[in-house]
């Protein structure tokens, strides 16, 4: 079974089969594979994926959101439903752009937050290399 796979499917996934190897957390220039960070999502990371054009200051603005909790994972991703999409298991925010006030609240709510499977587990110690700060 492929990841997030059946009703109702979200693009990025939120959640469903996923691989044993978490991604780390952090901010990556490329794309990852949605196994891992459906991993990544089930220990409590919330998923912001963009936009690959997106405007630099934007993207700025996500790096700093990933520098700031141990538990955000920012990612570039193609065909998007929207500029910058956030994902928490089970969750998912749409939004146009990330100066929205819900992309934030989203982050703090939801970061190892309630609706986590397995709260407390590390969003590292798996695949990938962030990019540095």
């Amino acid at each position: 079974m492929r990841f997030d796979e059946g009703p109702p499917r979200r693009h990025p996934p939120v959640g469903g089969d996923h691989s044993e190897i978490v991604q780390n957390c952090g901010s990556y220039s490329t794309p990852v594979a949605d196994e891992n960070a459906g991993h990544s999502l089930e220990h409590g990371a919330v998923w912001i994926t963009h936009d690959p054009n997106l405007p630099a200051a934007q993207l700025a603005t996500l790096k700093s959101l990933a520098a700031k909790s141990s538990y955000v994972l920012v990612t570039p991703r193609a065909s998007l439903p929207a500029e910058v999409v956030a994902s928490a298991w089970g969750l998912q925010l749409q939004l146009s752009s990330t100066n929205d006030p819900r992309l934030a609240a989203f982050v703090t709510k939801y970061a190892n937050g309630p609706q986590t499977p397995e709260p407390g587990a590390a969003c590292s110690g798996g695949t990938g290399t962030p990019d540095a700060p």
